[in-house]
């Protein structure tokens, strides 16, 4: 087997049980580079460690199915959650036309951290029930069918990975979709870690902010007005008189 392991998005204590226990044992890891941070990597003492950084698809693949064929313990280290913007899917279809396993362990996504880092709640009832998760345009080409501007119609949270440098276009294209300038939007900066920035503006000026602290790489951005929301409902979960399975309703008179 090979594991594909999330390692979360900084801060070791966000780390899964499943995940620190796996690359405790394991005999080879292959990890993303200044992704990962030191104190995670103090987990894998003892491995024969492979910085990914350096490498290309195919040396990768040759360290992960000549260790498997070896019947070590090993890890295909991943930041965050390795099923988001993680590339596994090319490796794992490798590894399986060599009779080799793959098992995914989910992380915490830098997405979350990022909500945390804001205290925000991502789906709010009354402003929005969706969460999109994407990317601007450059290198890796975006289906037509999900621009930006197109996205942008739905008026849900949106999320993007991998694209603060390119937050002027952001801005531009989910205006032309609909939004306003005065939308609520943040960058987070490396979430979680011990040098984490937080930046909250709009679409009017969070472009400018961003710029004032240099931040090209590393963050996520959202775009919502959960960031910032001028109303929303209460929830009908909680609510005395929505009865489910495991609660009945009550009288609305009663307190």
């Amino acid at each position: 087997k090979v594991y594909f392991v999330g390692c979360g998005p900084g801060d070791p204590e966000l780390i899964t049980v499943k995940a620190k226990r796996l690359i405790q044992q394991a005999d080879t890891v292959v990890y993303s580079g200044s992704l990962v941070p030191e104190p995670i990597m103090e987990f894998c003492r003892g491995a024969d460690l492979h910085d990914a950084s350096g490498l290309v698809r195919e040396e990768i693949f040759d360290i992960l199915r000549g260790s498997a064929k070896k019947g070590k313990l090993v890890v295909r280290l991943h930041d965050g959650d390795p099923t988001i913007y993680g590339a596994i899917r090319e490796q794992m279809d490798g590894l399986a036309g060599e009779g080799i396993e793959s098992v995914i362990v989910p992380g915490v996504t830098s997405f979350l951290a990022s909500a945390g880092a804001l205290g925000a709640q991502l789906t709010l009832p009354g402003v929005t029930q969706t969460i999109i998760i994407t990317r601007a345009e450059k290198r890796t080409r975006v289906p037509e069918r999900e621009r930006i501007s197109e996205l942008a119609r739905h008026q849900a949270t949106m999320v993007f990975y991998l694209s603060v440098h390119l937050l002027n276009d952001i801005v531009r294209d989910v205006i032309g979709g609909g939004y306003t300038e005065s939308t609520p939007a943040a960058v987070v900066y490396r979430a979680s870690w011990d040098d984490q920035k937080v930046i909250v503006g709009t679409l009017a000026d969070i472009a400018k902010k961003t710029r004032a602290h240099k931040i090209t790489k590393t963050a996520i951005v959202i775009i919502g007005q959960v960031i910032n929301p001028e109303s929303y409902e209460y929830s009908r979960l909680y609510d005395k008189s929505f009865g489910h399975g495991y609660r009945k309703a009550r009288p609305v008179t009663e307190r």
